[in-house]
């Protein structure tokens, strides 16, 4: 299986839709995003690759299918690029993509929590515990994509005239 950036990559070249690629970046989202000729977005594109050992990561057992997890440097990237930022995760167990704005990851319930990096018990690494419900399920890149411009057309609204809640958590 090709790795998510180059499949990203590979769909922007075919669609015809400008991007500048950030990959070898530790300051900047892997990808840049022309959207609707007006607007640049900011993507990460991650993977979950294997089920999560529930034990180690203090999980109930129907929550794991659900889980995602990230490194807090990720979060601070796309905090960085917003309003128009977000995160593409490609569940490899059930070959779904969910696609996470930037509002979705300040609003919606997570669990952060401190990390032990590898035989440096003093040193800590920040973890981010998200539920992939709470993000929007795409099947293809053409969904990805569609509800981009779809946050894109709606940010006025979502961030600055609506009083209700944006949507519904799960937990």
């Amino acid at each position: 299986m090709q790795s998510l950036k180059k499949e990203i990559i590979n769909y922007l070249k075919l669609q015809d839709i400008p991007f500048k690629e950030n990959l070898s970046s530790n300051k900047k989202l892997d990808l840049s995003v022309r959207i609707k000729n007006k607007w640049t977005f900011h993507l990460e594109a991650e993977e979950k690759k294997k089920t999560y050992d529930i034990k180690s990561w203090n999980l109930a057992k129907d929550q794991e299918p659900f889980t995602f997890i990230f490194d807090d440097l990720t979060a601070r990237k796309i905090l960085a690029y917003a309003p128009y930022s977000g995160m593409i995760v490609r569940d490899n167990l059930k070959n779904t993509f969910y696609l996470f704005s930037i509002l979705d990851l300040f609003l919606m319930p997570k669990k952060r929590i401190n990390q032990p990096v590898f035989k440096e018990k003093k040193l800590l690494k920040g973890k981010w515990i998200i539920d992939f419900r709470n993000g929007t399920e795409c099947k293809f890149y053409d969904d990805i994509f569609h509800h981009l411009e779809k946050y894109i057309d709606e940010r006025e609204n979502i961030f600055l005239k609506s009083t209700g809640r944006y949507k519904d958590y799960v937990d």
